[in-house]
């Protein structure tokens, strides 16, 4: 087992979005070093990643092949898609005994297919499971942990300040739990921004948020509607391919993803007309921030109604 405390590690994170941000910020706070890598790099939003590299005190890599060559812990932090692409381009550069803990949403299939990656290029591959949404609980999101060093590796996750347990030492255990609990989380996203943009379109939103409360009191409907309306604006997108790794999991059990599917189509679509500006530019104050769900649902009817 290592010895090496929390602030002996050179973390490297491949993926600096809000997950990769969060990270950093809750590491460097801990005196780890990290450095990182994300292909936005090179985009129209390089500046501003730069920017929280800088006030972080994050190295920045210039590819994923240099990332992994100069850390001894990688964490991949991307969109479910890229799950495989990222541990294949990271794989010929890791150092031998390099752990790779893999943060994303991607099926058991795609994280075995990752594994085989990288440990056969001679590093440690962890397969974890986000069960919860990271923001309110930062780095101690509740993470469960999968394969042959999940139980090596889950001590050293808690000095870094991580909530990690050990799920299975099999490989995508971990995985399907937390892709059987998206079918449910996302599902629900989905279905309140349909159900309750429908019901402002004939007028019936208070009759149903009504109805809802007396058959789920414990609930707050209207603050949880304009949650799932923020969050699905904001991250339609990385929610979409995570529900189509949903997909393909119920799919490898022999069952027709018909609600998988549908989530995955509704997160997408959400996604598109965020990208085409309808809820405000993204880093703008009032980008998916209104308290009011209606706000969002009205500006959806209005591009319908227009014919766009």
């Amino acid at each position: 087992m290592d010895s090496r405390t929390s602030n002996q590690w050179h973390i490297g994170l491949v993926g600096y979005g809000e997950v990769g941000r969060i990270l950093s910020e809750d590491l460097r706070a801990r005196n780890v070093q990290v450095s990182a890598y994300d292909l936005k790099l090179d985009g129209d939003q390089a500046s501003t990643l730069r920017d929280h590299a800088a006030a972080h005190g994050v190295g920045l890599a210039a590819s994923h092949a240099e990332l992994a060559a100069q850390v001894d812990f990688l964490i991949s932090a991307v969109t479910a898609s890229q799950a495989v692409p990222v541990a294949q381009a990271c794989a010929p550069a890791v150092k031998p005994g390099t752990w790779y803990l893999d943060f994303n949403s991607a099926s058991p299939g795609a994280k075995q297919r990752a594994a085989a990656l990288i440990d056969g290029a001679g590093g440690r591959y962890v397969e974890g499971a986000v069960m919860t949404s990271i923001p309110p609980y930062r780095i101690k999101v509740p993470l469960l942990l999968g394969g042959a060093g999940a139980a090596e590796l889950a001590p050293l996750l808690l000095d870094l300040g991580f909530d990690a347990k050990v799920a299975s030492s099999e490989l995508g255990v971990a995985s399907a739990t937390k892709m059987c609990r998206s079918i449910m989380i996302k599902g629900l996203e989905a279905m309140v921004i349909e159900s309750f943009t429908t019901a402002r379109a004939y007028g019936v939103e208070d009759a149903l948020l009504a109805s809802l409360a007396e058959t789920f009191p414990s609930i707050d409907w209207e603050k949880q509607g304009a949650y799932f309306f923020q969050r699905v604006i904001e991250h339609g997108r990385r929610r979409g391919e995570e529900v189509r790794e949903v997909a393909e999991t119920v799919r490898d059990t022999g069952l027709t993803p018909w609600s998988a599917e549908g989530t995955a189509e509704r997160q997408a679509w959400i996604a598109d007309l965020a990208d085409d500006g309808l809820f405000g530019r993204k880093g703008t104050p009032e980008f998916a921030r209104s308290a009011d769900w209606r706000t969002e649902a009205d500006r959806i009817l209005a591009k319908l109604q227009a014919g766009e």
